[in-house]
C-alpha cells in the first residue's frame, strides 16, 4: 500500500541511487574531520564492567554457514564473544593505500580500528545496550557495550524487560525470554561525513551486524531471532534517546541460561516508567541536523501498527532462477576453513588494493557468491514456532561483472545459488569491448583503479515490493539484507584469501541499465568488488 510516508522513502531511497548524477542536498557540503564525533560512546558518572577477552574456537566458516538453528542457551561468556567479535575493536591498522586520508591516520585521534563487521566509510555509528532482567548474571538493567574497552556501561537499576516485549507487541520470541540486546544508531556519526546519504548507509550497517551476529550464534549453538517491527519511539524513550538524534534499529531476544516461565522478575524502579538520564559524552562542538534523514527516518517509524504477516516476505522475495541454460557455468567448489572468530579478526577493506595478476579463479568468486547467497534470507519478525518457514524467500539477487576471473569470460552474470552457477546476461557488446571504460566511468570517486579488480558483486532488490510487502519498514528490512550480504561476502573472501571492498560510489543507473533492471521493480542497492591483492605492501596491523 503506497502513503505518504511509504513514498517519501520511496523518493529518498532513488535520490539515493541517483546521486552520482543528481547530487544530495545539501550541495557542496564538506565535513569537519576536526570537529568529528568519536567513534566510540560513553556515557558519564557510571560502573562500569570489564568483560573477559577470550574466546573458543567458533569452526570453520564454511560449517558455520551451514549448522542447523540451536537451542543452547546464552550466557555472559557466550555473550561477550558475541560482542567482541562483532563490533569490538580488535586491531589498529595504518598502510598507504588510495583513500586520501592516509597521512592524517598516522595521528592517533584519526587512527583506523579495525573490528570484525564492515561499515559503510569505516565510520561505526551503531550502539549495542543490552537490556538484563531477573535471569541474567548481573544487576537487572540497562547496560551500553563500550566498544574501544569491551565493557558494560550500567546505565539505569531496574527489570524494565516488560518494556522491551510491549514494544514488540509482545513477539513470540521476545516473550521467552528478560533479556534482550538492542541496536541503535547515532546518526551523527555517519552524518558528519555522509549527510543527507546517511539513512542509507546506516540501515545496512544493521544488517551486516545482524548477519555477523547470527553466524557467530550458530557457531555458538545458541538461537539468536532478530525483530525489526517494533515501537521505536518507546525504545528510545527507555534508553533516554532523542529519536532524531539515535534511534534503535533491531532487537535481538536472547534465551538465557536459566531462564525459564513462571520464574520471579524484579519489578521496575518506584516512581512509574524509569529510563535512562546518564549523560554520553559529545565530542563535536557543532553537530549538524540533516532535514532528509529525519525526514525519512520519521517515515519509517512505527507505532502501534501490527506487524506484516511473515508470509509477506513471499511477495517481496525476488525472481526465482531460470531453468538451467547450455550457456550457464558451473562454479567449483572452495571449502572456506579458516574459523570464523579468525576471519573476523582478519577482515578488511580493500582501500583500493587491487592488482591484475593473477586473476580472480571461479572457485574463488564462488565461494564469496555462495556464502553471499546464504545470508540473504529474510528472517526477521518471524517465529519457528507459530510462523511458516521463510527459506525460499530472499530479497535479494546476486549479480557478477566479470572482468579478471579465470575460467569465466568477462561479461554479466547472475548467480544461481540452486546450482551454484553463473546463468550469462546479454551484455551490449560496446561494454563488453570497453569494460575497463565502462566499469571506472561508472564510479564516481578516485580510491579504486577498477580494471584491476577481478570481479563487481551486485546486489539488487524489489523496493517497490518491499514497501507493498511490509509498509514502511520495508526500506530498512531491505537494506538490512543487502549489508548483510556484504557482511557475508567480506568473510568469504576473507577466508578465501581474496580481497574485497564494498563500495558506496558506484552509479547504479549505469548497472541497472546494463543488467537490464531498468523499467523492471529490481534496482541494484549495493556494490563489492573483488579480486588479487598485492603481495607485498607497507601495513601496521597491531593486535589489541
Amino acid at each position: 500500500m503506497v502513503n505518504r510516508d511509504t513514498a517519501l522513502i520511496r523518493d529518498y531511497a532513488w535520490a539515493c541511487f541517483r546521486r552520482g548524477r543528481e547530487p544530495m542536498e545539501p550541495a557542496r557540503f564538506e565535513p569537519n574531520w576536526n570537529d568529528a564525533p568519536s567513534k566510540i560512546k560513553t556515557y558519564g558518572d557510571v560502573i562500569t564492567l570489564p568483560l573477559p577477552h577470550g574466546h573458543p574456537p567458533l569452526g570453520p566458516l564454511d560449517a558455520t554457514a551451514t549448522l542447523p538453528d540451536t537451542e543452547a542457551p546464552w550466557s555472559l561468556a557466550s555473550l561477550s564473544t558475541l560482542l567482541r567479535l562483532s563490533y569490538g575493536t580488535l586491531c589498529r591498522r595504518l598502510e598507504p593505500n588510495w583513500n586520501q586520508d592516509t597521512l592524517m591516520r598516522i595521528g592517533y585521534e584519526h587512527a583506523i580500528w579495525g573490528r570484525g563487521t564492515a561499515s559503510g566509510g569505516g565510520l561505526y555509528p551503531l550502539e549495542i545496550y543490552w537490556v538484563s532482567g531477573a535471569a541474567g548474571p548481573l544487576l537487572p538493567g540497562v547496560y551500553h557495550y563500550v566498544t574501544g574497552a569491551h565493557a558494560l556501561e550500567r546505565l539505569l537499576v531496574g527489570d524494565v524487560s516488560e518494556r522491551v516485549r510491549a514494544a514488540t507487541g509482545h513477539h513470540p520470541s521476545a516473550c521467552e525470554t528478560d533479556q534482550f540486546l538492542l541496536i541503535s544508531v547515532k546518526f551523527w556519526k555517519n552524518a558528519y561525513k555522509y549527510n543527507s546519504f546517511t539513512y542509507h548507509v546506516v540501515t545496512q550497517d544493521v544488517g551486516a551486524l545482524l548477519t555477523s551476529w547470527e553466524l557467530i550464534a550458530r557457531a555458538l549453538r545458541a538461537p539468536l531471532q532478530r525483530v525489526m517491527w517494533f515501537s521505536d519511539r518507546r525504545l528510545n524513550d527507555l534508553l533516554g534517546l532523542n529519536t532524531l538524534g539515535e534511534s534503535v534499529l533491531a532487537v535481538v531476544p536472547l534465551p538465557w541460561t536459566g531462564a525459564g516461565p513462571g520464574r520471579a522478575r524484579v519489578g521496575p524502579l518506584d516512581g512509574g516508567e524509569p529510563k535512562v538520564t546518564k549523560p554520553a559524552f559529545e565530542r563535536s562542538r557543532t553537530v549538524i541536523r540533516f532535514p532528509t534523514v529525519e525526514e525519512v527516518h520519521l517515515a519509517a517509524l512505527v507505532d502501534a501498527e501490527a506487524r506484516p504477516d511473515p508470509e509477506s516476505a513471499g511477495s517481496a522475495a525476488v525472481p526465482a532462477p531460470p531453468p538451467a541454460g547450455a550457456a550457464e557455468i558451473p562454479l567449483p567448489p572452495l571449502d572456506l576453513r579458516m574459523d570464523l572468530g579468525d576471519a573476523l579478526a582478519a577482515r578488511r577493506s580493500a582501500f583500493g588494493d587491487f592488482t591484475e595478476e593473477p586473476p580472480l579463479t571461479a572457485a574463488e568468486l564462488g565461494a564469496v557468491l555462495r556464502v553471499s547467497a546464504a545470508a540473504r534470507h529474510y528472517r526477521a519478525d518471524t517465529h519457528p514456532a507459530t510462523d511458516p518457514p521463510l527459506q525460499n524467500a530472499p530479497l535479494t539477487r546476486l549479480f557478477v561483472m566479470a572482468h579478471r576471473v579465470a575460467g569465466v569470460p568477462s561479461g554479466g552474470y547472475v548467480y544461481v545459488p540452486e546450482r551454484h552457477a553463473l546463468d550469462p546476461i546479454e551484455i551490449d557488446q560496446s561494454v563488453l569491448e570497453h569494460l575497463p571504460t565502462f566499469l571506472q566511468g561508472g564510479y564516481y570517486l578516485t580510491n579504486y583503479n577498477l580494471d584491476r579488480v577481478g570481479a563487481v558483486m551486485v546486489i539488487t532488490g524489489r523496493l517497490d515490493a518491499a514497501l507493498e510487502a511490509f509498509g514502511r519498514r520495508g526500506y530498512r528490512i531491505l537494506n538490512a539484507e543487502a549489508g548483510g550480504v556484504v557482511q557475508a561476502g567480506y568473510l568469504a573472501a576473507t577466508a578465501a584469501g581474496v580481497n574485497c571492498g564494498a563500495v558506496l560510489g558506484l552509479d547504479n543507473i549505469t548497472y541497472n541499465d546494463v543488467f537490464q533492471l531498468t523499467g523492471t521493480d529490481e534496482c541494484t542497492f549495493l556494490f563489492v568488488l573483488l579480486g588479487r591483492g598485492r603481495t607485498a605492501s607497507a601495513e601496521l596491523d597491531y593486535r589489541l
